[in-house]
């Protein structure tokens, strides 16, 4: 919406001000700046306020605005005086304004730093939180503007009022003056602020989840007149499961006589349905979803399933009309699954909706699923169903633009009826935000994620979000860090998800392993080492072990404190004619369900070779085992890292900002069975993994307190000011080696100093200064780094020794006015290590680890942690590689000093914390040695900061 020549032309409209939220109900509001375009809109919305609202507002009678009192607040200069709007299908719904004051409480201008603030809500809104997102944005609006504060005078009877000021979590001062409540609130962000705003967005999200799958009413828009067709499949699909609620079918072809259709009532259109129908499934063709949204918006739907294809999938004119189709959706008040989507399904029995293309719905059960692509949906439901599993919640949300993963998130975090959340994600529109719910989540329950579409630049057609440059095994090192279980393909993760719905974590990786066949008691055994576990001997029950047999090794196994989880491994038995049985599998199902049943909680899965409705058998065994816990018990062995130094707190492990769930209670166990040995193991290895990050979760890392008091962030501040100012260039600029070292030293980070040596005796005279012995080298960007070539000469003890390996160095490699020499004094000898910071514009700032050369640049041997990082984050870090026993006496040699590097890591993952301009920090090589480290080479680029979306008030994403 563009500003009138009237408004001030000074300050254009702010449009990043627009912002679409979730509201406490689950709707949808868009919040904008008010314009004089709005004069009508302010007093209809007035008109539909309550006197007693207006009373609160104006502290008197104020039946109606004057004609003066609409220009002041339609007439804004975005600076000084600002007016925001909430609004729902185009009409106001709530305003907030604030008008910059000075001490005195006069009008002004900056530099004074506070304003007065007033919001007013339309009484059949309240309740749904619209002053509480309000307040969010005009704060942030004020931040950018220069306010620190906000003052507000309130009617202490007004407590709804007093109450959003009270919970929005900032700083606050109250005092009573002249009958009224005096509220002053400072506006800098809290992590109590950020923790009710997360709050409210989590509530807020999951409930626009759960009115999507459980609605009280349906209407399938565009159901055939004749079987088939996509509308009438779902139509027939909602009524086979047994719907609880109400179901409709529309389709504005019908004759006017047609009144059900396959024993539903048929309408034209939703204005002829007597009552407000919850969701809409569309499924017509995408030239006439607009007239279907605006139908549905126009009779209170909540909610949208768009089956339509035609969208982003189709290119640059189809990506226009999925934004619309948000837009106007959105304008409404409503939330969409789709366009291009496969639908959805809630197994709950209150519910029992199959309001998808899906030809059997899945039996009801413990997990649930989202997945971005309706070909991989089916296939999952279709291994799930094969195997016997049931879910809770199915979605199917095709081009994702709106309803997305992270929304899936908030849902699974609170649903009691979902143990496990497994997602098929194709793109991630906000990395950030993703890993915090994530982490948040899978502090409760597991989290099972397939990354599709991994190599960059390759987001599928239909997904309009930002791309990340990072490298997919940074995503995964980052997934990990949230605890997230990532697996490579669909069959792993319907093999995890099995295992962790229906048995309890592990608390160790010792495994043991028992069967009737020796040869696949030595396949479980060799792939359970190859997957870090830790197996015992197979006890081999021999061919003629019997159903019996079975259970008493299984219930012997359960009790044995030296294992943590059994691994049964079953082939066809031999009966009394010594002849091989395929055998029923209920006898067997029935035999490990008992063990299991009176034993220890311990997760337990089968392997099996040719019998026959073993899995099966199973499966159904779930409905009568004994209950069995889902918590995690202590760990056999300790970490690998030690345990957090004292210190502030961070969010390595479950986010504090965020509200808490409950435990998951015990379920009835299903024992897993799986075709192969190796799919079995790997399953397992990825519960011990996550139970192992739970545990470690349970005590969130923190930043040692020493960091404190040897760190100059106002220096550092007015240094990265200084440089940015010198950089025409938007894109920033990289300092030079002595603007790194000063930077780099105001947080404790000391670079070894060079000096060039543009000749002989520059060199000389270098080496002078510095003292004997040091080391020579190139500086050209193509040699860098590259010992291997000749480009560097250590232990350079003399003048003479140093004017012979300056000549050879020019002889090999080329004239001193390309090669850009430079002196440095040796350093003691360690192991060469690089470290790295940087930041994504999708994912945030990284810290990255390795050995220098070819460790990290041929093999990929490189660890990530996200930044902010904790004690616990550095010590993971630097025993994550692959090459990390180097680190720690490989072979005899002498372990180095880890702790120092722990340092650094932390000291580096402050600096682009603190000052996120910091884009970009490449500490190479830093050499370790068995006591302390030299960081010999440091670059570093300056850049103003990436717009970040995890942070400021909580807004739905606009791709």
């Amino acid at each position: 919406m563009e500003p009138t020549p009237e408004q001030s032309p000074h300050h254009a409209y702010p449009d990043h001000w627009e912002a679409d939220v979730v509201l406490r109900d689950g709707g949808t509001a868009r919040i904008r700046p008010i314009t004089t375009d709005d004069a009508e809109r302010l007093v209809s919305f007035y008109e539909q306020v309550s006197d007693e609202s207006k009373y609160y507002r104006f502290f008197a009678p104020y039946p109606r605005l004057s004609d003066r009192d609409v220009r002041r607040f339609t007439h804004h200069d975005y600076v000084d005086r600002v007016g925001l709007a909430v609004t729902s299908g185009g009409e106001f719904i709530g305003t907030v304004r604030y008008d910059r004051i000075d001490d005195t409480g006069r009008p002004a201008s900056a530099p004074a730093d506070e304003a007065e603030v007033a919001f007013l809500v339309q009484d059949a809104h309240q309740g749904r939180g619209v002053a509480s997102a309000l307040l969010e944005h005009i704060a942030a609006v004020a931040r950018e503007r220069g306010i620190r504060r906000f003052a507000a005078e309130v009617l202490p009877a007004n407590n709804k009022m007093i109450k959003v000021f009270r919970d929005g979590g900032y700083s606050q001062r109250r005092s009573f003056e002249d009958g009224s409540v005096h509220l002053t609130l400072d506006l800098e962000p809290t992590e109590k602020s950020l923790a009710v705003q997360r709050g409210r967005e989590q509530r807020a999200e999951a409930r626009s989840v759960q009115r999507l799958l459980a609605p009280g009413s349906v209407a399938v828009i565009g159901t055939g007149r004749t079987p088939g067709g996509v509308g009438r499949t779902v139509l027939r699909n909602l009524l086979a499961v047994g719907y609880t609620g109400r179901t409709y079918a529309v389709n504005r072809a019908f004759d006017e006589g047609l009144a059900t259709l396959d024993g539903v009532p048929a309408h034209r259109s939703l204005g002829e349905i007597d009552e407000q129908v919850d969701l809409a499934v569309i499924a017509v063709p995408a030239h006439r979803v607009p007239e279907a949204v605006a139908d549905c918006g126009e009779h209170g739907v909540q909610g949208l399933v768009v089956l339509s294809a035609g969208y982003a999938e189709r290119g640059a004119e189809g990506r226009e009309l999925q934004r619309e189709l948000v837009r106007q959706a959105r304008s409404y008040g409503m939330r969409i699954i789709g366009p291009n989507a496969f639908g959805i399904i809630n197994t709950a029995e209150t519910v029992r909706l199959n309001a998808s293309l899906a030809p059997e719905s899945p039996a009801r059960g413990r997990i649930g699923l989202f997945t971005q692509s309706g070909a991989i949906g089916i296939a999952l439901l279709s291994g799930l169903h094969r195997r016997g599993a049931g879910l809770s919640s199915f979605i199917s949300a095709g081009n994702r633009a709106d309803v997305s993963g992270n929304d899936f998130l908030q849902y699974s975090f609170e649903d009691a009826d979902t143990d496990v959340a497994l997602l098929y994600l194709e793109s991630l529109g906000n990395p950030r935000k993703f890993t915090r719910l994530a982490r948040r989540t899978a502090a409760v329950k597991p989290v099972v994620v397939v990354k599709g579409a991994r190599h960059s630049g390759s987001t599928p057609p239909g997904h309009a979000v930002p791309v990340s440059r990072i490298p997919d095994a940074t995503v995964s090192a980052l997934m990990r860090q949230a605890g997230v279980i990532r697996v490579d393909t669909v069959t792993e993760m319907v093999d995890a998800g099995l295992l962790l719905a229906g048995q309890p974590l592990p608390a160790g990786p010792r495994v043991a392993i028992l069967g009737n066949s020796e040869s696949l008691g030595l396949l479980t055994y060799d792939a359970c080492l190859a997957e870090g576990l830790r197996p015992r001997p197979p006890i081999d029950l021999t061919t003629a072990a019997s159903p019996q047999d079975f259970r008493d090794a299984l219930a012997e196994a359960l009790a044995d404190g030296t294992c943590d989880a059994v691994i049964v491994t079953a082939i066809p038995w031999v009966g009394e004619n010594g002849e091989a049985e395929t055998g029923d599998g209920q006898v067997l199902a029935e035999a490990l369900t008992k063990a299991v049943a009176g034993g220890s909680a311990k997760p337990v899965a089968v392997v099996h070779v040719e019998i026959g409705g073993l899995a099966e058998a199973l499966a159904a065994a779930s409905s009568t085992a004994a209950p069995r816990p889902r918590t995690v018990t202590p760990a056999a062995q300790p970490p690998a890292a030690p345990a957090p130094a004292a210190g502030r707190d961070t969010t390595t492990g479950p986010d504090p900002s965020m509200p808490t769930a409950p435990e998951t209670p015990p379920r009835p166990g299903r024992i897993p069975a799986y075709p192969a040995a190796e799919r079995a193991v790997r399953a397992l290895a990825e519960a011990v993994k996550y139970a192992q990050w739970r545990r470690q979760a349970a005590v969130p890392g923190k930043i040692p307190e020493f960091l404190d008091d040897t760190i100059d962030e106002a220096g550092a501040a007015a240094l990265i000011e200084a440089q940015l100012a010198t950089a025409p260039d938007p894109r920033g600029r990289p300092l030079t080696h002595d603007e790194a070292r000063e930077l780099l030293g105001r947080y404790g980070i000391d670079v070894r100093p060079t000096l060039p040596a543009p000749d002989p005796e520059a060199a000389v005279a270098a080496a002078a200064r510095l003292g004997y012995p040091v080391a020579l080298k190139t500086t050209a960007p193509h040699l860098r780094h590259r010992a291997d070539l000749g480009g560097v000469r250590l232990d350079v003890a003399d003048e003479e020794a140093l004017r012979r390996a300056y000549g050879e160095l020019t002889d090999l490699l080329g004239k001193p006015a390309e090669l850009l020499p430079v002196v440095q004094a040796m350093a003691p000898r360690g192991v060469d290590t690089v470290v790295r910071a940087s930041i994504d514009a999708a994912a945030g700032a990284v810290l990255s680890f390795g050995l220098a050369g070819a460790p990290s640049e041929l093999l990929g041997d490189t660890a990530h942690r996200l930044v902010p990082a904790t004690d616990r984050d550095a010590a993971e870090l630097i025993r994550s590689i692959r090459a990390a026993p180097v680190l720690f006496g490989w072979r005899g040699s002498a372990p180095v000093d880890t702790a120092a590097l722990e340092e650094l890591l932390l000291r580096l993952s402050r600096l682009v914390d603190d000052h996120p301009e910091v884009v970009s920090v490449a500490l190479e090589p830093v050499v370790v040695a068995p006591q302390g480290l030299t960081v010999l080479g440091a670059s570093v680029r300056l850049a103003p900061p990436p717009a970040r979306g995890d942070v400021g008030p909580r807004r739905l994403p606009n791709y």
